[in-house]
């Protein structure tokens, strides 16, 4: 998922100062600091055994059957080119998914559903490179078939086997370190459940070491059984090597604070980790770009600015699936004009100015259900019973069928399949007004469908909490987007859209 994920300790100068000189600057020591990125060996191991379980599934697999049917079912060249081509695409599909992603803590379902939907993608790929090269009368359905499921039992079996060993098992005694964390804040809060919530780490929380008064909210804790000191016990207790690992996670804004127990930890042996409170700000689609060892924090982003790759695979999804759409309602879509032009007069097509991506005005077509077309500064949403909605029209609304004309938009490309529905240009301008980070919704392009549909947020807006909580799936839906959430919220819109009463 686009989270940010600090796994390593931000290297701070132990300047006095606030500014660094040019002698500073231009020093070794200081040209030298940089930033590295987490890489873990375990990764490293999992992607191989990865690799070996979709080659020798596929090998198991023509050996399994080639013992009931020796003479049909033999290994050759053919299928050991496809064992490769699918091991590649695999951990293509796996990398692109962060499988092998270090983010610790996560739950063992999000992991599966990364590893099967990684190896569901992979297979598709195959179904289209099977088609392209005319090659599927050269093999067996039964072995690929065979394949598929061998292959995503043990990828399962073995990522949730390797869940329980590394991240649920405890450690043994010996491998106990005590953590201690430096400021009783929400943050350092939030570190210890995740110490709890990961034995496997082998840390044991010693307590919280803050001198700063309980005043104005500024101490997150008071409980005494935690609290164990102030800093200069800190600084007693690190020196007497009572404490292994040490979490500053003071507020940014005690820079100089900050910097002066850094310095005199560095008298110690402790492990010491600075925790920047980036969750004080609302990250919309958070990355940690390097520059050269240099972190940069995205704090107000889209998915596809550092992604190139996720750009392309979202316009070719798009592309794709509405060219396929297109061609199975092309039919009903003529049933559907036709019943728009003789329920009412007035235009088949109602085209509608919305803001697209990075707040642009597009032009989004729909069905005419309605004896008005408002288009201006002041456009009335739909209510239950609108005396403007005819019979046919809310036939139309009630099963999206006005909708269709979108997948037009789609492959124009000013619209996706799955993103923040857009609102009419006058209700933008309204509720940007009322809603905090409203617009950050158009950092992406608008929808057909979205996660805030698929979960119950569809139909008027009459309160501002609707639309508070239509724009907090919005912005959801961007942080965590991917290529599989995206598929997700398609599968669950085919139900949804059947069984939805707010649809009027």
């Amino acid at each position: 998922m686009n989270s940010i994920e600090s796994n390593t300790p931000t290297s701070i100068p132990l300047s006095e100062s606030h500014a660094f000189d040019q002698n500073a600057a231009n020093s070794p020591m200081y040209s030298s600091t940089m930033v590295r990125p987490h890489q873990t060996k375990q990764q490293a191991l999992v992607r191989v055994v990865d690799s070996c379980i979709v080659l020798l599934s596929l090998w198991l697999s023509v050996l399994a059957l080639n013992k009931y049917w020796p003479t049909q079912y033999d290994w050759n060249d053919l299928y050991m080119t496809y064992g490769f081509i699918g091991l590649l695409v695999f951990q293509f599909f796996a990398e692109y998914n962060e499988v092998y992603s270090s983010w610790r803590g996560s739950k063992l379902s999000n992991q599966l559903f990364r590893i099967i939907g990684s190896w569901m993608l992979t297979l598709a790929a195959m179904l289209v490179l099977f088609f392209f090269t005319q090659t599927a009368v050269d093999t067996s359905r039964l072995i690929i078939a065979t394949w598929s499921v061998a292959a995503m039992f043990l990828l399962v079996t073995f990522h949730a086997s390797y869940y329980y060993l590394a991240r649920v098992a405890s450690p043994a005694e010996k491998n106990t370190l005590k953590v201690g964390i430096v400021g009783a804040t929400s943050l350092g809060h939030r570190l210890v459940e995740s110490f709890a919530s990961m034995p496997a780490l082998g840390y044991k929380f010693a307590g919280y070491y803050d001198d700063r008064k309980d005043d104005d909210g500024r101490c997150f804790l008071t409980d005494n059984k935690t609290m164990q000191g102030n800093l200069e016990q800190l600084f007693e207790d690190a020196q007497a090597g009572k404490l292994d690992v040490i979490y500053v996670t003071l507020p940014m804004a005690a820079e100089k604070r900050v910097r002066e127990i850094l310095d005199k930890l560095g008298n110690t042996t402790a492990t010491v980790f600075y925790v920047p409170d980036l969750f004080a700000f609302n990250l919309i689609s958070s990355r940690c770009v390097m520059m050269q060892g240099i972190p940069c924090f995205s704090i107000y982003g889209s998915p596809f600015d550092q992604e190139p790759l996720d750009s392309m695979l979202k316009r070719f999804e798009d592309i794709v699936l509405s060219s396929i759409i297109l061609c199975l309602i092309a039919l009903p879509m003529l049933f559907v004009a036709i019943g728009v032009k003789l329920s009412s007069p007035g235009p088949i097509i109602f085209r509608q100015k919305r803001y697209g991506a990075d707040g642009s005005e597009i032009n989004v077509w729909k069905f005419r259900t309605m004896s008005v077309c408002e288009n201006g500064a002041k456009v009335t949403q739909a209510t239950r019973n609108d005396p403007r909605i005819k019979p046919y029209g809310a036939f139309l609304r009630r099963y999206s069928l006005d909708e269709l004309p979108q997948f037009i938009n789609v492959l124009q490309g000013c619209m996706s399949i799955v993103g923040p529905r857009p609102h009419a240009v006058s209700h933008n301008e309204q509720y940007r007004k009322e809603i905090s980070q409203y617009m950050l919704r158009h950092k992406v392009k608008p929808g057909i469908t979205g996660l805030a549909q698929v979960n119950g947020c569809r139909g008027e807006t009459d309160t501002l909490d609707k639309m508070e909580r239509r724009v907090v799936y919005d912005l959801r839906f961007i942080q965590n987007w991917s290529l599989l959430l995206d598929l997700k919220i398609i599968f669950l819109t085919i139900f949804k859209v059947f069984h939805d009463p707010d649809a009027y």
